[in-house]
Order: structure tokens, then sequence, then C-alpha cells
């Protein structure tokens, strides 16, 4: 069988006699013959045959060299109005009431090594009380076999939600829905990821009508959900127009889809910070928050960056790599405390801003500097 090689990608070509019955990703015609080019991507010498044990694995490794929570800084308030045991960390998003304003959010699974990390972060979220949103179900659909997403079974009392891709016609998300029986629905877009996948989509116009098919045939609550590039205050705009009140916008800074994509495939490296950093995506929203309602994720590390989200207008927080490192470093009984210890940090922090209620800290005052400055003056 021969091969064609390009850098860090091999090439297979399998020789198919016509006619061709099914649609590859790529079609090449050699002496009148049809061809379907089907990509592994070789690191080192190593075939890596699953890529969600490849975002795991780079999602890791990849640290951002900025942090845009950095550039915000709280104004102290010295006489409080509450005692810490007043604080209520409640809040409210999708037609549904939560106990705290902080959730895991979605990250993997498809996998052996998928499920591990799923059954690990599940045992946490039950433990805590905090929603747990799977990755992708798009694996499930494929393979009914598959366990990683079956997570009651291993976490009782879990407060779980799910993730399904845009490119994906409502009939999937129904099937995601029924199978899961989710509190609400993740609907990710991940244009630029796509585009740097080797096997990554190349047809997006479908993707608005998908849209709308979720916000009217779907029986649970939907938020569109970005991937780490950061949603912008048109995406939003038209998204709501078709239907959909609650956004992640998920911005830069945390776990890279462009460095991942980087490692697996051609070197685009120069699209790494590809995109709008989580706090300028929320600072860009500000004039839409009483109209929509807006979660934050991407380079979230700590409950100070969840409070900053929080001022900004965010109804709640989600954390993905950080909870991933805490799990695979640590024991889950120790992630539990950890992740417990952020509910009473989160009340510290907000009676030191004199705020009671999440709906208070969107009065607090707050500085920026260095480029989220030069970006807002």
């Amino acid at each position: 069988m021969p091969l064609l090689s390009h850098r860090a990608l091999v090439v297979e070509i399998v020789v198919l006699p016509l006619p061709l019955t099914a649609k590859p990703k790529r079609l090449l015609l050699i002496d009148g013959k049809q061809l379907i080019l089907t990509y592994c991507i070789k690191k080192g010498g190593e075939t890596m045959t699953n890529r969600k044990d490849d975002h795991i694995k780079y999602a890791l490794k990849y640290q951002s060299p900025y942090n845009a929570f950095d550039d915000m800084e709280l104004i102290h308030h010295s006489l409080p109005s509450y005692d810490v045991a007043d604080i209520d960390l409640s809040t409210h998003f999708a037609e549904q009431d939560f106990e705290f304003p902080f959730y895991i959010n979605a990250m993997t699974g498809g996998s052996q090594k998928g499920k591990a990390v799923n059954e690990k972060l599940a045992k946490v979220a039950a433990a805590t009380g905090i929603v747990m949103v799977t990755g992708s179900y798009s694996a499930a659909l494929k393979n009914p076999n598959d366990a990683s997403y079956r997570l009651h079974e291993v976490a009782e009392g879990l407060k779980l939600a799910t993730n399904i891709g845009l490119d994906k016609p409502v009939e999937r998300g129904q099937q995601t829905v029924k199978e899961m029986n989710p509190l609400f629905l993740q609907v990710h877009v991940n244009v630029m990821q796509e585009l740097l996948m080797p096997e990554g989509e190349r047809v997006f116009r479908t993707w608005k009508q998908h849209l709308a098919d979720y916000a009217s045939q779907i029986r649970v609550p939907i938020i569109l959900k970005e991937v780490g590039f950061g949603m912008d205050v048109s995406t939003i705009k038209i998204a709501h127009e078709l239907g959909i009140q609650t956004f992640d916008i998920s911005g830069r800074g945390g776990t890279s889809f462009a460095y991942i994509e980087n490692q697996r495939g051609l070197d685009r490296s120069y699209l790494n910070d590809w995109g709008q950093t989580t706090v300028q995506c929320l600072l860009n929203a500000q004039g839409l928050l009483d109209h929509v309602e807006i979660l934050a994720s991407g380079g979230v590390r700590h409950p100070l960056d969840m409070i900053k989200c929080l001022v900004l207008g965010a109804r709640a927080v989600g954390l993905s790599r950080t909870v991933l490192e805490l799990v695979e470093k640590y024991p889950v009984e120790r992630v539990i405390d950890i992740v417990n210890g952020w509910k009473e940090d989160l009340k510290l922090i907000m009676c030191a801003l004199d705020c009671r209620t999440i709906q208070d800290l969107r009065q607090v005052d707050y500085l920026l500097y260095g480029r989220l400055y030069q970006a807002n003056h």
C-alpha cells in the first residue's frame, strides 16, 4: 500500500474499485481510480489514532503566555455591610436555579482515557453539588457501546449536562437529549478548530439553520458555546434572533484548540492565540446583559477569576483545564476538598467587595491595565 508523506502528516492511500459508495474526507483520481485519503498523524514516531486522548494530552501541556484576568483589578471595599454567613452564591440561567455560580465545563469522552477522566470529574461534581457538562456526545452517537458518558452509575445525584457540535442536525441533538436527559444541552461552535483539524469540517452554511432547529425542537434549554476562541457580539445577536437565550462566550486564555490541532496536524502555530480573551468578550457584551444570559469560561484559574467574570455580568463560570489538572494530579477526595474550598473563597471575596448576591457583583468597580486598557480606551 503506497504512502505519501508531508512533514508530520502521513497520508495513507487506499485504492477502491468503482463505484465508490462512501463519502470520504478527501478524494483523488489517479489513473482513473478513486482513492480515499485517510489521515494519520505521526509525532516522534508514534501514531495517534484517538483524537479525544490527544485533546486531554495537549490541553494539559499548553499554557497561554497571557491571561487577561491579570489585567483586571477589583476595587476593594473597606466597610462591608454583610457577614460572610450572609453571602448567597446562588444563580440562575438556562431556566433553572443553581446553588453555586461555577460548573465543570465540557472536556472529554469517547475513549477509555476520557471515561476515566469523566468518572473522576463526575464524582467531584456530585460530591460538591456543582453541575458537570460532558464533552461532545458525538462519540456515543457513533458507538452505542461507549460507556464514557454513563456517569450517573458512578456518581449518584450528579447534576449532569452534555454537549454536541452545531454541525450535527437537530435529530442528533434529540437523540442526545433522549439518551442523556441532561439539565441543558450545550451546542458548541468551533469553526477555527475544525479548520485546523486535518479531518475537520469544511461545510458551515447549515449551521444557522441547525441552530434555529435546536432552539425550536429541543425540549431542554440550549446553551450556545464557543470552545476557547471567544464569542463576538454579532454572533450573540444573530443566535438570539434564532431563539437562543444563553451563551457561554468561552474566550481565549485556557485550553487552546488551535494549539491542540496544530500539534496533531500541519504546523500553523501562528494561530495558537487566535480569538479574544474571556475578559475582552465580557467587556464587549456589556450592552447585551439585560437581553441574554452570558456564561464565562476560558482561562479561569481560581475563585478570583470567577469573581471577575461575575463582576462583568456572567451568570456562572465554567472551568475545564483547571479541574482537569486537579483530577489528574490528586485523588478525587483531595479535589473535592479543593472545590468546596472555592465556595468559601468566593464568599470571602464577595464580602471584601461588599456584595451579598451574584447580582450585586455587577455594581463593583474595577481597573483595567495593559492590553485590556489599550483595547478599551
